[in-house]
């Protein structure tokens, strides 16, 4: 059932665009005493999200109870954060969720349905782990605000996975991630239907069937500014909407592949390798072997965004898929934090291209440490100067081809024969 449903490859919605099907939706959800509001985090600023939640707050007032940022395993949110996001919303609405302590397990999902879902990949049990917030909060009304695009783990971001993951609990979180990257993210990213999907959906349906979720989803074009569609609906159809729509206007398919690669990494959205990486999943499609990425990150200055999860990425490094399943059998803490194991799987460039960080406070032998190419940022930056590239294809004055990407979380690059 759509609420609301608007957009095109084309369309452009407008701010009072925006608002009014905001309104429009709560208008047919009809009068609400208690809503909780759950949008993403400031890693998804050009969501538009932020703008979204702030006209809940301004049409419901002091019916929105709570605001509790989709974090998953990010690190909280700053006042000044929440501030540039959200605007004047009075601070003291919004709830930090916290993965390790703050959720709870509404159902399991047993092994041979895991197994099913995973193609016999991988099997075990899976815990449907949500914030406590959502059952024990005497909520009418949940309102999952967010946007589509592609996704390394679930294969579009948003709608169930907000959920699951976004207010999840760590073995919840740890398992959903590992089935991805078992999986393989070359089978997943940009599609709407996925190992991962479908595990989130058959939870949602399983163990929480009457909370009453209402999802807002938008999709924004790879330039990050323009909005081509809202859709809202409390089942999967406004997010079937939302990923064909995003299909068609976040993943770029290439006739050739790239030999050099730069992205871009806004230090106002990336501080850790764990976001960062969406430089490395994002263009693994559109790479050539042999090929070179490389990382701009002036905001860089760890590698995990929760403190044990940086120990194990300093421990063992993006070191390739048949190491890290290595070091799970062998290593019973790695086992036990099979996202952080994911994470190494997918940050890896597997053998085929070559990844060159640039950070901005990790030394080089940080980066070395964890089997990446350093590279200083100043001198990368000079050459490969942001402000000057154009998103796409370059030629340097000496006439070195490139590929540039200022934003990495705003599509999907592949060579068309790979997708």
């Amino acid at each position: 059932m759509l609420l609301f449903a608007r957009g095109s490859p084309t369309t452009a919605l407008s701010t009072s665009d925006l608002k009014a099907g905001v309104l429009s939706v709560l208008e047919a959800l009809g009068p609400r005493s208690r809503v909780l509001v759950l949008p993403p985090d400031i890693t998804r600023f050009h969501s538009r999200a932020g703008e979204l939640t702030r006209f809940v707050w301004e049409h419901l007032g002091d019916r929105v109870a709570a605001i509790l940022p989709a974090l998953g395993t990010h690190t909280p949110m700053s006042a000044d954060e929440i501030r540039r996001m959200y605007g004047d919303i009075p601070p003291s609405l919004f709830r930090a969720h916290d993965f390790r302590n703050d959720a709870i397990t509404v159902g399991t999902i047993a092994a041979d349905t895991v197994a099913g879902f995973a193609g016999s990949r991988c099997r075990f049990e899976w815990p449907a782990q949500v914030n406590r917030l959502l059952v024990d909060g005497g909520f009418d009304c949940i309102l999952s605000i967010g946007q589509v695009v592609p996704h390394e783990v679930a294969g579009m971001a948003n709608h169930a996975k907000n959920i699951f993951v976004g207010t999840g609990g760590a073995a919840g979180i740890n398992g959903s991630h590992f089935i991805g990257a078992v999986c393989g993210m070359e089978r997943i990213m940009g599609r709407a239907d996925t190992p991962v999907r479908r595990l989130f959906d058959h939870a949602g349906r399983a163990f929480i069937p009457n909370a009453p979720i209402t999802y807002l989803l938008t999709v924004i074009d790879t330039d990050g500014t323009t909005v081509r569609g809202l859709f809202a609906g409390p089942d999967r159809e406004c997010f079937e909407r939302a990923a064909a729509l995003s299909q068609s206007v976040n993943i770029t398919l290439l006739d050739r592949p790239i030999r050099k690669a730069v992205v871009y990494l806004d230090p106002q959205e990336y501080r850790s390798a764990w976001l960062g990486n969406k430089a490395i999943y994002r263009t693994r499609m559109a790479l050539a072997d042999a090929g070179e990425l490389i990382v701009l990150a002036p905001g860089v200055c760890r590698f995990g965004e929760d403190p044990a999860i940086d120990r194990f990425i300093r421990a063992y490094g993006y070191c390739g898929t048949p190491a890290v399943m290595r070091a799970v059998a062998a290593d019973p803490a790695l086992a036990e934090n099979l996202g952080a194991a994911a994470h190494l799987i997918h940050g890896s460039g597997e053998g085929r291209f070559t990844v060159t960080y640039c950070p901005g406070a990790l030394t080089k032998a940080e980066i070395e440490g964890v089997h990446f190419h350093y590279g200083e940022l100043d001198t990368m930056a000079g050459r490969y100067d942001p402000a000057r590239l154009s998103a796409g294809w370059n030629v340097m004055p000496d006439g070195e081809e490139i590929f540039y990407i200022p934003n990495p979380a705003l599509g999907l690059w592949a060579e068309r024969s790979k997708f």
